[in-house]
């Protein structure tokens, strides 16, 4: 049994097909599917997909790209929904921080972030950050309120080893590694020869960063196996081993067990 820990299946790329899609990703031993949300507009849909199959589970957050002049109000709905029925969710995400294509909000994303953070601790909830051109602001922020009851998963995570490092040493956090590690560039399979696979969960961020040998086209729930496959190469271990350990790191990160398949 394989574990997709971060999918966007609500994607209006899946609309013609979802239904194949997600029989893809039962065909391929894929259990539990993981829905982070993106901002108000993204609920619906998100809800949608997760009423109609049980293994979508869903998270509940503010993307930091969307952090724009409404992010107060943004944060209002996603806030009230959360806390009238938190057994919905499996995460806070996805959040974090996004420098790479506007730094207008930097300030406001911080806000925000520290912001749905809190909502994480108060429901004893993981968050599961998204981190671009910003491991320098989000490690600041994170030194500030790491405590016991902080945990969560850098989703993609691409940093160098000294921030992999930082990461781990909070204690109650994971990497979620996707399509990226099969990239023939990829410093990453060099990185993870030195983490153990006990802080990893696997993910595909479905529709986009598709692995080998499906690159250039839609990714989806499905092409994590192409994940677990090159890992099982990096670790020199059976893909087998490679299920059994990210599916017991994602179960017991995200409670799983509470959302019977």
């Amino acid at each position: 049994m394989l574990i997709d820990t971060h999918a966007h299946l609500y994607a209006e790329e899946f609309d013609a097909d979802r239904s194949e899609m997600l029989q893809n990703a039962a065909n391929a031993a894929i259990n539990y599917i993981l829905l982070p949300n993106i901002d108000v507009e993204s609920i619906p849909r998100m809800e949608q997909v997760a009423e109609a199959n049980s293994n979508c589970i869903q998270m509940m957050g503010l993307h930091p790209a969307y952090v724009k002049e409404d992010w107060e109000q943004q944060l209002a709905v996603m806030e009230q929904k959360l806390f009238e029925n938190p057994k919905l969710y499996c995460a806070v995400g996805e959040i974090g921080m996004d420098l790479y294509w506007d730094k207008t909000f930097v300030e406001v994303q911080k806000i925000a972030f520290r912001t749905q953070i809190s909502w994480a601790k108060k429901l004893e909830l993981p968050i599961v950050i998204h981190a671009r051109e910003a491991f320098t602001e989000i490690l600041e922020i994170l030194d500030e309120v790491n405590d016991d009851s902080l945990k969560g998963v850098f989703h993609c995570f691409t940093g160098h080893e000294q921030i992999a490092s930082h990461i781990l040493n909070y204690g109650g956090f994971k990497l979620g590694i996707g399509g990226v590690v099969t990239y023939k560039n990829a410093h990453l399979a060099e990185l993870l020869k030195k983490i153990d696979l006990e802080h990893l969960v696997l993910e595909t961020d479905a529709p986009y960063l598709t692995p080998v040998p499906f690159r250039g086209k839609r990714n989806e729930t499905a092409y994590v196996k192409y994940v677990a496959e090159k890992l099982s190469d990096i670790y020199q271990v059976s893909s087998d081993t490679i299920a059994e350990i990210t599916t017991k790191n994602a179960i017991e990160l995200f409670q799983l067990e509470r959302f019977k398949v």
